[in-house]
């Protein structure tokens, strides 16, 4: 195949876990001769979370105060005055990683500036708001070619939507995600506040999906038989409104007695840059990521390649490219079997056979295999793109 030009929309700029995929993506495809060009709205014209190794162009935004509706509202119609021209279009192939990317490129299809485009859908979310799930539909159905990192979300397409999406799988640059300490091991402990241990680190914020609260609870349970221990809630850059559940979270510190702070029994980094994040796993003893909903759990793969144990909930997707051996599976609505599974990570037997499980399966995952997933139904949209766009 030729070398496409390739526009690659994501929500943001911030380090969540589709944007992460996005960049990686894009790099992979640029190293296999390819010409892509990762999108993304930028209100606080900081850019991109990370330097990346291909194109990017950062969207102009303006900050938007209001509800999440007005936000998501606005995002798109950021990326149809982006894409406004036939010029601006002028790439072979669209791929949308979101409903915002999708909802605009729908509109662009209408409006005939492209003939069609590329869908992954990482995960499904449960809006209460019509408007929100409305958009997140028609950003799925209007999509020309379909894609989903898990076989989970494919059978979710088939049985709900009745198309066929390729599962494209997730990638780990194991040159950046290391077990081999580094200087920035030290800078984040101090800079965390970290003491003795154990390090417990849940990655995304104080946010329903990714189970907070059961993974406070279960932490509380586990700081009986270890007192100094601490809770790394890292992460937390989105777009949606979570602020119902993080007084949730809160309520459940309060109740336990944890203290939130810098060097405190928990600890609440926000958005960790990049360069941080390996660090950030080799100073944990374990990952807790005990989720209710993952498109794929990107974040376990990178523990994995620190040597860092994982902590998962039994259910796909983590069942689909876990084997028992390789982390401790848990149900994610048992607290005392979350902290069960914090405190058997901490054990030597275990940490030696969770660690040594660890590096083949991060190798098993690889951003150019990803990419080479993507070139089928990439190959189609460019055909489309040859063919006339009728009225």
């Amino acid at each position: 195949m030729r070398g496409l030009r390739i526009a690659i929309l994501t929500h943001s700029t911030n380090p969540r876990g589709g944007v992460a995929h996005c960049l990686a993506l894009a790099e992979a495809l640029s190293a296999l001769g390819h010409e892509p060009v990762v999108h993304a709205p930028d209100p606080s014209g900081r850019g991109f979370f990370r330097d990346a190794a291909c194109s990017t162009v950062t969207v102009a935004a303006q900050a938007v105060s209001g509800t999440t509706v007005d936000l998501v509202r606005a995002r798109i119609n950021d990326y149809l005055r982006h894409f406004a021209t036939p010029a601006a279009c002028d790439f072979d192939v669209f791929h949308a990683h979101d409903g915002i990317g999708g909802n605009a490129l729908a509109t662009l299809k209408h409006r005939r500036l492209i003939p069609g485009f590329a869908r992954t859908v990482h995960h499904v979310d449960s809006f209460s708001d019509p408007q929100l799930a409305e958009w997140q539909d028609r950003s799925i159905c209007e999509a020309t070619r379909l894609l989903c990192v898990s076989r989970t979300w494919a059978e979710w397409v088939r049985d709900d939507l009745g198309r066929q999406a390729d599962i494209v799988g997730n990638g780990v640059d194991l040159s950046t995600f290391r077990r081999e300490p580094t200087e920035a091991d030290a800078a984040v402990r101090e800079r965390l506040g970290l003491g003795l241990g154990p390090v417990i680190l849940s990655v995304g914020g104080f946010e329903e999906r990714k189970n907070t609260a059961g993974i406070i609870a279960a932490f509380a349970r586990l700081r009986e038989c270890h007192p100094q221990a601490q809770l790394v809630v890292a992460g937390g850059a989105t777009l949606l409104d979570h602020a119902a559940y993080r007084a949730r979270c809160r309520a459940v510190l309060s109740a336990a007695g944890l203290a939130l702070g810098r060097g405190l029994p928990v600890i609440e980094t926000g958005p960790v840059p990049q360069g941080d994040m390996p660090a950030l796993y080799r100073v944990a003893d374990v990952l807790a990521f005990p989720s209710w909903k993952e498109g794929f759990g990107l974040c376990v793969l990178e523990a994995m390649a620190c040597g860092t144990p994982a902590i998962v909930s039994r259910q796909p997707p983590f069942t689909e490219y876990l084997a028992a051996t390789e982390a401790l599976f848990v149900d994610p609505a048992d607290p005392e079997a979350i902290a069960g599974a914090m405190a058997e990570a901490l054990l030597p037997d275990t940490r030696a056979r969770l660690r040594a499980a660890d590096p083949a399966r991060a190798a098993a995952h690889s951003w150019r295999t990803c990419a080479e997933r993507h070139l089928d139904a990439y190959a189609a949209c460019a055909r489309a793109r040859q063919e006339p766009i009728h009225a």
